[in-house]
């Protein structure tokens, strides 16, 4: 009965699959040796300066960055339905997203976009891992608009990829 009650709320599912919570990266000493150095110079600036907000902003940085290393990412459902999109527990209709475009430069990057009537909602970045991106952008084509224009990952991204953040 949950389950029915589920689809008719979310739609009937067309594709599916699992992606990362949040990136894994593998660092090796040297970008921890690094970050530590950047760490202590910004914390010392800041106490310097008497900007105490700015130090403990890079402290929870730090603490973040050293608990996600020691905890793996959960895996999270992607599921696109004939009504929407459902990302981990969060749906989102078709009628709330303005497009959508697929980045796809194997192995490195490809993802899938999906940018939002709504100015608050900020762009939202699905990894298609293994998925065919033909077959996603099939399913979406008679939902939503593709996005022609967006051929290469956000800048956010890619920062995000190459520094290992």
């Amino acid at each position: 009965m949950e389950t029915q009650e589920a689809q008719l709320n979310i739609g009937i599912p067309q594709l599916d699959w699992e992606v990362d919570e949040f990136p894994r990266h593998e660092r090796g000493k040297l970008w921890y040796g690094l970050s530590i150095g950047i760490g202590f110079f910004l914390i010392v600036y800041a106490i310097a300066t008497a900007n105490f907000l700015f130090a403990i902003i890079i402290l929870m940085i730090g603490v973040i960055t050293l608990l996600s290393t020691f905890m793996p990412p959960e895996r999270v459902p992607v599921i696109i339905t004939n009504t929407g999109v459902m990302v981990s527990d969060m749906y989102y209709d078709f009628q709330s997203i303005r497009d959508f475009s697929i980045v796809y430069e194997p192995p490195d990057v490809k993802n899938l976009y999906f940018e939002f009537h709504s100015g608050w909602h900020p762009v939202l970045m699905v990894p298609l891992e293994e998925i065919d991106p033909n077959q996603v952008r099939e399913l979406l084509l008679p939902f939503c608009l593709e996005n022609m224009e967006r051929i290469e990952e956000s800048l956010t991204d890619v920062i995000r990829r190459v520094y290992k953040l």
